[in-house]
């Protein structure tokens, strides 16, 4: 039966319907998910076996939650997507500010209307969309924005004196009622707005300046916080702590290819990047490896946290790069090239919370030493380890750093065509060899991208020099870079799948 079409109170109750509560609401549609195995949460990677399982115990348990993790964990978007555990559709009191059940109405106002209309109350039916709302805390939050306050106005429009209930404007509390409220960052709540939420959570029950009300408000209350502020004495009322019922520890990507996938899923291209941009995968993993080093690095705060943010912004900048060379040499197609890289760092300055020792390096400098050991742990997978040369007569690397050894130097344009970049990686003896004979069955275009990582590995391991200056990348001999200080050497499978080819 389709129920939206029921459109007074009379007709509801003739239909036999049941009212239910949120949480039950929530327990039952979940349990014929599971039965069903109808995919959950998605879009969410990499939670599969560890902050899903805990979110369906404690929907099942009918339990609040609050979300602990650090930034760009997809807090937020689980509690979202929780709105899919709803009903379709409920019905409620047309004219009523809370969403009353019109089969248990809690508010003076609806329960007025159906005292006066009976079974003639008008009903209309509110979609699960509509029954989520959401509150960033912040220090400026009051109770009345959460939980209500008399309204002066409302009292003289209707002539009623500021002790009647009907002058109360409710807060987004109560106008959640019978729906999903999430509050993010839950400690940075003042203490007292904190202690509004006891009885809330409780009982249901809400007080507004001298009113006592008891309300038994239905609502799902999903919380997320850092776990440094829920944990640290003060930030967050220790009764308020106790009346969450189930805490889950959300996490970063647990290898390369989850975030990998979650980077590929979020990025916002544009049509036209996705058909004449090509990002080799290699490039990819290099910007997944930034952000996995930047997690464990000495100068960035580990207690803030790098979002996953930073990979699809960097991801996104790695297909702007190649488009703007595209469009400045008027070719038709781009495929990326590691001196892109350089294009992503103002997507990573911007991601990361310095500690002493980072600030006193400056953002830049941490961005660019993050990208030198990403490249250098890269170069060692993907190539022979220039280390086990070091010694050895038959050296790869050899006449390549001969050349440079030389007096010759290699620059190479950011925004330079095809041709002339092509033109200039032929240059260096033996360097398409090294590429052919550790990867033979490579593609041209993937061929030059190697051939071009090689040069950046050499650097990296110290065998040359490289020196970025504005959009030109040059790398000479060792020597020679380190007597004019540009030396800016920092001490799975093929490309793991773990990107699409465009």
């Amino acid at each position: 039966m389709n129920f939206t079409q029921i459109k007074t109170l009379g007709e509801l109750k003739a239909t036999g319907y049941k009212s239910k509560s949120v949480k039950d609401e929530m327990r039952e549609n979940l349990i014929e998910k599971l039965k069903t195995k109808t995919p959950l949460f998605k879009g969410v990677i990499g939670y599969e076996d560890t902050v899903i399982p805990d979110v369906q115990r404690a929907i099942l348990s009918r339990h609040n939650i609050i979300l602990l993790g650090l930034r760009g964990q997809a807090k937020t978007r689980i509690a979202r997507l929780m709105t899919d555990l709803l009903d379709e559709y409920i019905p409620a009191v047309t004219g009523s500010e809370i969403n009353d059940d019109p089969l248990m109405p809690i508010s003076r106002q609806a329960i007025d209307i159906i005292a006066e209309k009976g079974d003639d109350t008008p009903v209309h039916w509110i979609h699960r969309s509509e029954r989520y709302t959401e509150k960033l805390a912040t220090p400026d939050v009051t109770v009345a924005d959460l939980i209500g306050d008399v309204d002066p106005i409302k009292a003289a429009t209707l002539k009623l004196p500021y002790s009647d209930e009907r002058v109360i404007h409710f807060g987004l509390i109560p106008r959640a009622h019978r729906g999903l409220f999430v509050i993010n960052e839950l400690p940075d709540l003042q203490a007292r707005i904190q202690v509004s939420l006891f009885n809330i959570l409780q009982e249901g029950d809400i007080q507004i300046r001298g009113f006592k009300l008891r309300f038994p408000l239905d609502i799902a209350f999903v919380f997320t916080a850092n776990p440094e502020d829920y944990t640290h004495r003060g930030s967050i009322v220790t009764p308020l702590k106790d009346r969450i019922e189930s805490q889950i520890l959300t996490h970063y990507p647990k290898n390369i290819q989850e975030s990998a996938k979650i980077t590929h899923q979020e990025a916002n291209l544009a049509p036209e990047q996705e058909k004449n941009i090509i990002i080799h995968p290699l490039c990819g993993i290099i910007v997944e490896e930034i952000a996995q080093m930047a997690r464990n690095s000495e100068f960035v705060d580990a207690k803030s946290g790098v979002s996953a943010r930073l990979t699809i912004a960097a991801y996104e900048n790695l297909f702007s790069t190649a488009e703007r060379r595209m469009l400045l040499n008027g070719e038709k197609k781009a495929y990326s090239r590691i001196s892109d890289i350089q294009g992503i760092i103002s997507a990573i300055t911007g991601k990361i919370e310095l500690v002493y020792e980072g600030e006193k390096e400056g953002a830049g400098i941490v961005a660019r030493k993050l990208i030198s050991k990403s490249l250098r742990k890269l170069f060692a997978e993907h190539f022979p380890n220039p280390e086990k040369f070091k010694k050895g007569k038959e050296n790869p690397y050899k006449p390549i750093a001969t050349y440079f050894e030389s007096g010759n130097h290699l620059d190479l344009w950011m925004d330079s065509d095809t041709k002339s970049y092509r033109s200039a990686l032929d240059k260096i003896p033996n360097l398409k060899a090294i590429v052919k004979s550790t990867h033979p069955k490579v593609t041209e275009e993937e061929l030059y991208l190697l051939m071009e990582f090689v040069l950046f590995g050499m650097a990296e391991f110290s065998l040359i020099s490289k020196h970025e200056i504005g959009v030109k990348t040059q790398f000479k001999d060792l020597l020679s870079g380190m007597m004019s200080g540009e030396d800016d050497s920092d001490d799975e499978d093929e490309w793991g799948g773990y990107y699409d080819k465009k």
